[in-house]
């Protein structure tokens, strides 16, 4: 795989991570709000009025993307990115069909970085 290529997956994951994570904390990229009659409008709410899921999920991206931009522990922030992203991904495949392309890209970056950094998995699984 070139370097070059999972160099630039990984900054732009990265990137997308720290940016919608701290937009989850804080709020300033305008987003469309699932209608509240929808299934994805009401598991959105019971998330919010938690209090607690999209701030503690915002910060875990806000570390995971730094972590691989600063490209310290990316094995094992690719590991800590795994339940996100495959939960971005089932939340849009069963309940929000037009942000699926978003998020196979975010499954697919993810899944190209752990391939690149299989040899620091490999002991895991003997």
């Amino acid at each position: 795989m070139n370097s070059m290529f999972t160099k630039i997956v990984r900054i732009v994951l990265g990137l997308a991570l720290v940016i919608f994570g701290a937009n989850m904390i804080h709020p300033f990229i305008p987003m469309d709000r699932p209608d509240t009659h929808t299934a994805a409008g009401q598991f959105m709410y019971s998330l919010g009025a938690t209090g607690y899921i999209f701030p503690v999920v915002g910060f875990m991206e806000i570390i995971i993307g730094a972590m691989l931009l600063l490209k310290k522990w990316v094995a094992f922030a690719l590991i800590l990115l795994v339940p996100i992203s495959l939960n971005i991904l089932l939340f849009h495949l069963f309940l929000d069909i037009p942000g699926l392309s978003v998020a196979l890209v975010i499954v697919l970056f993810n899944a190209i970085l752990i391939f690149k950094h299989w040899q620091q998995y490999k002991p895991l699984f003997y």
